[in-house]
């Protein structure tokens, strides 16, 4: 995966569809833990101002928060829609609980990138759904580099839950673009 050359045909392909929230597009990252989502995520945003990212793990209610996901971009989406701002509210990880409300203004690109980030639900919102995958190794690697090995077994339980979610969904086999690093 080269995530420029990635990103920009991916911003490009989204460009060259009808909006799809208000005057906006929408690009959902989806994919395991550690497959490289915020990479892809960050080169997209480095390529033009009009695009703004939103990370779900924001928005969980903490590790077992994925299966609620559907219920925070509901939130987020459905007024960025209807041509207003949409909201999430933000998790703290290191106090337990949320803390606070986000509000996300229109902008002509919208990134929600991150497991769980397409739901079948809103898929008449998604302009472009990115799937994007890694072998378990090098995922597993990167998530203990980037949670800690303090996290081994919450991370093992993440996986099986991830792994639930993509059945339920089918996000891989719905995507415009699917990614391997």
């Amino acid at each position: 995966m080269d995530s420029s050359s990635d990103a920009a045909a991916i911003l490009t392909l989204a460009r060259s569809r009808p909006p799809t929230l208000g005057g906006g597009r929408l690009v959902c990252i989806d994919g395991p833990s550690g497959s490289g989502k915020t990479s892809l995520a960050t080169a997209l945003a480095r390529l033009s101002p009009e695009v703004r990212v939103v990370h779900t793990e924001a928005m969980y209610d903490g590790w077992d928060g994925l299966p609620r996901i559907g219920e925070q971009l509901t939130t987020l989406l459905r007024g960025l829609a209807a041509g207003g701002p949409g909201r999430y509210r933000r998790y703290d990880w290191h106090a337990g609980r949320y803390a606070g409300e986000v509000v996300v203004a229109p902008k002509p690109v919208l990134v929600v990138e991150g497991v769980g980030s397409w739901v079948p639900a809103l898929a008449d919102l998604v302009t472009v759904l990115v799937w994007v995958e890694a072998p378990p190794a090098v995922r597993a690697a990167r998530a203990l580099e980037r949670d800690g090995v303090g996290f081994a077994d919450r991370l093992a339980q993440w996986a099986r839950d991830e792994t639930e979610h993509f059945v339920g969904t089918g996000a891989r086999e719905q995507a415009d673009v699917a990614l391997s690093a």
